[in-house]
């Protein structure tokens, strides 16, 4: 884990996300990268000005959130990048791979009720990035048990699964596996793959109509210091993909929530 990225938006809790993702960066070794997003309009117009102001109100946001946090002895490189928010990504981590990014769960919405903002969701949808949705307000603390939840135990690819071994190699975390059985599941998605079975501390399965439900029923019980799901197009966000915006009411976690990448 060399490169966390961290991108900001108008939302009061940018500050406690950088900080959260500095003090992270500090304990694995990494660079942190800090990217304020604006969009250019057509030049066409005498639209010139309009945009020097974007850049450099997106300019004045970076200095004003990187003022307020400690950078401790990491090394924190911030830019402002013209595009939208999921282009501008995309385009970053083809130049710098990025081995996580560190969102806000609400980086504008002021709603109350919002627990994924619709900025957040779209990260979340349209990247294939691994993502750490960090609580607002959080400090950061070494986990020490995680709750991995998934319903195909199939994971080829070992980079699927690098955070979750950077932390156990780093803080000697608990990986607590909880495999979820649903009616679409097939003999193949039952097994185990043998990278994961290595890791994991302990190993329950469960019976139940989705991934999310199963979370839901056993997050209690296990209490973890952060939540970790897959990011599949049939896995535990299939009944939110519908929408960018997720309301507490649907899915809430006080929790860190890590989002592994989609296998590919």
């Amino acid at each position: 884990m060399k490169n966390i990225l961290v991108p900001i938006g108008a939302s009061d809790n940018a500050v406690s996300n950088l900080q959260y993702a500095i003090d992270l960066a500090q304990e694995v070794d990494a660079y942190v990268y800090v990217i304020s997003v604006f969009q250019e309009f057509s030049k066409v117009g005498g639209l010139s000005k309009v945009n020097t102001i974007l850049k450099e109100d997106s300019e004045n946001r970076l200095d004003e959130v990187l003022s307020m946090v400690n950078k401790r002895d990491v090394t924190v490189i911030a830019h402002p990048i013209k595009g939208s928010v999921v282009e501008t990504i995309n385009r970053f981590n083809k130049h710098v791979p990025v081995d996580l990014m560190v969102l806000s769960p609400r980086s504008n919405s002021i709603r109350e009720e919002v627990y994924l903002g619709n900025t957040s969701g779209k990260i979340m949808k349209q990247t294939n990035i691994p993502i750490l949705v960090v609580p607002e307000g959080a400090i950061f603390e070494q986990p020490k048990t995680i709750l991995m939840a998934f319903k195909n135990g199939q994971f080829d690819h070992k980079k699927m699964l690098e955070p979750l071994r950077k932390f156990t190699k780093n803080f000697g975390t608990e990986i607590n596996v909880l495999h979820v059985e649903t009616p679409e599941s097939t003999e193949e998605m039952k097994k185990v793959s043998e990278v994961l079975t290595k890791m994991q501390s302990s190993y329950t399965t469960t019976e139940n109509a989705t991934t999310f439900q199963a979370v839901l029923e056993h997050f209690r019980s296990h209490n973890p210091d952060m939540l970790c799901v897959v990011r599949r197009k049939r896995g535990f966000f299939k009944k939110l993909w519908e929408k960018n915006v997720v309301l507490k009411k649907e899915f809430h976690t006080s929790k860190p929530l890590l989002v592994l990448r989609v296998q590919e």
